[in-house]
């Protein structure tokens, strides 16, 4: 059964709870990391801990959820390993898989709605990455 860390600030905390229970209800374990309330938070402390797990789990993938989904991308990549990517739609999540081994989702809850951001985790966890084309590439991202 494949892991994914999901977890959100305020602006995300609805979305968060409903792609909790729809990814788990497609049989994913998931790890809630945050935030528990609609109260204010600050998404860096929520996305560097969430990345800071992933990095150091390969076998796990991480979905983050804010407002935009830019904030939690940008603290995400500040962690060495990830490879975070907001994605608005389908195509971004495909590609950010095959291409780049994206390891961190990030969505907008302000952005995408419910239905729109469950087609994006489904293909987004469904997608493989063409690691012979590409490996060169993430070599160099990583180093």
């Amino acid at each position: 059964m494949e892991k994914i860390i999901i977890a959100s600030d305020h602006a995300g905390f609805e979305l968060k709870n409903k792609l909790f229970e729809y990814l788990k209800n497609k049989g994913f374990e998931i790890i809630d990391n945050g935030c528990y309330s609609p109260e204010p938070t600050d998404y860096p402390v929520i996305a560097k801990d969430s990345a800071k797990k992933v990095a150091q789990n390969t076998d796990l993938k991480g979905i983050l959820i804010c407002g935009s989904g830019v904030g939690m991308c940008i603290c995400a990549n500040k962690i060495k390993g990830i490879r975070a990517v907001v994605c608005s739609d389908t195509t971004t999540a495909r590609f950010s898989r095959l291409h780049n081994n994206a390891n961190i989702l990030c969505l907008g809850a302000r952005i995408v709605g419910e239905y729109l951001a469950k087609d994006i985790c489904d293909i987004w966890l469904n997608t493989g990455f063409e690691a012979e084309r590409h490996l060169k590439r993430i070599n160099l991202i990583e180093n």
